[in-house]
Order: structure tokens, then sequence, then C-alpha cells
């Protein structure tokens, strides 16, 4: 299931892995690396779509559970929309967070799944990781563990969570096909996906790979 945000639709939006070279995708990867590592700092100013507590509350985050964390880990948020609109996620539920940045989304999820339930994210900015480990133990939870990685290769056994959430990660993914593909190895049987994200409503406004790459390099 997809929740869109037209406000703000990447350009990466229509990239695919059969569309570069390895070593143009290693200068996008990085190029993103580099502006999420300064994002793991703060991610105020820095995005057109929300961010910080304003944000969450603007997108409808449940505002009793925003109450229960630490205002340092709400200014931390940084996201296209909200996945938890898509489906409710039930206590006891193991769930996986692709794309996790700070963690602020992983948070949320292991406090809706309770104390029998689990909550995992995944990143692959290390930065970002860091600063989810961070924000982590500012709360009081124990079901949460985060891990950097890929979602193009996710590290975890086939059939291992009840729900896959994402929120603004897929459209910086290269190879999309591949990370839906793991996205849905690693679910188990009846479970669910829900993800926000950005969507390329018209022709890209890049000529080639080589104007993705200079603009991930800012």
């Amino acid at each position: 299931m997809l929740y869109s945000s037209p406000r703000d639709s990447l350009h990466m939006g229509a990239a695919m892995n059969g569309v570069f070279t390895q070593e143009t995708i290693k200068k996008i990867e990085e190029g993103i690396r580099q502006r999420y590592a300064a994002a793991a700092k703060s991610p105020e100013g820095r995005f057109r779509f929300p961010t910080g507590k304003a944000g969450l509350e603007a997108l409808g985050y449940d505002r009793g559970i925003l109450a229960t964390l630490p205002d340092e880990v709400l200014a931390s948020y940084c996201g296209v929309g909200q996945p938890f609109a898509l489906a409710r996620i039930e206590q006891g539920e193991s769930v996986l967070d692709v794309g996790c940045g700070a963690g602020v989304d992983t948070i949320i999820a292991a406090v809706m799944t309770g104390p029998h339930g689990k909550a995992t994210g995944i990143d692959f900015v290390p930065e970002m990781i860091e600063r989810a480990k961070q924000n982590l133990e500012e709360t009081k939870l124990d079901n949460v563990a985060f891990a950097q990685g890929s979602g193009e290769n996710l590290p975890f056994p086939n059939e291992s969570f009840d729900c896959v959430i994402s929120n603004g990660a897929f459209n910086l993914i290269p190879d999309k096909a591949k990370a839906m593909r793991e996205a849905f190895r690693v679910l188990k049987h009846n479970g669910k996906i829900m993800i926000a994200d950005q969507v390329l409503e018209k022709s890209p406004p890049f000529s080639s790979p080589a104007d993705i790459v200079a603009t991930w390099a800012r």
C-alpha cells in the first residue's frame, strides 16, 4: 500500500537499478549518505517535508503516543507521511522499519506493539543508526533494535515480521523492485506492508544519471 505525499516528489523516484552503472549507484548512495549524515544531527531546515514534533502532529500521529516520548526524540523526526494511517499495528506484532533514519517511527511502532512485540529499524546511513540508538536511550523501551543495512539486502530470515513499514525511504533506493521483493520475503503470511513515500508524477527533470549524482552530492 502507498500513501503518497505530492508536495515534494523527489527526483530519485524514477531511478531503477537497471538504469545506472554500479559506479553511478555508489556515487548516488554516497551523496545520500552525506546528506542524511548531516540530517542525523538535526533535520530542521534541511527538507521541504515535515520534520520534528510539529511535523508529527501535522501528519496526524497519535498525540497520546507522542506525549509518552521525549521531545529530544520527536525533534529527530523526518518523514513524508504517516505509515500508521494505513493499518493498525496490533499488540505483540513484530515490525520492521526499512530506512528507519533516526528511529522515530520505529520507536512509535514499538509503543504500539507493546512489551510482547518488537520493532526493528534498519538504515544504510551509519550516522542515522547511531542517532536512532541515542534516541532509544532516551526512552524506557526494551523491545527495539537498530541495525545498519540496505533495503535491497535485508539481513533477516524469511517470514520474520508481521508488518513492514517505511517512510520516505523507498524513493531513495536504486533497485526498488529488489527492495520490494525483500520486504515481501521477510513478511509473514498475511502480514502487512505500510509505506509512506513520494512518487514522481511526471517525467524526471534530469537528462542523465550524472544530474542525479550532482543533486545528491550537494
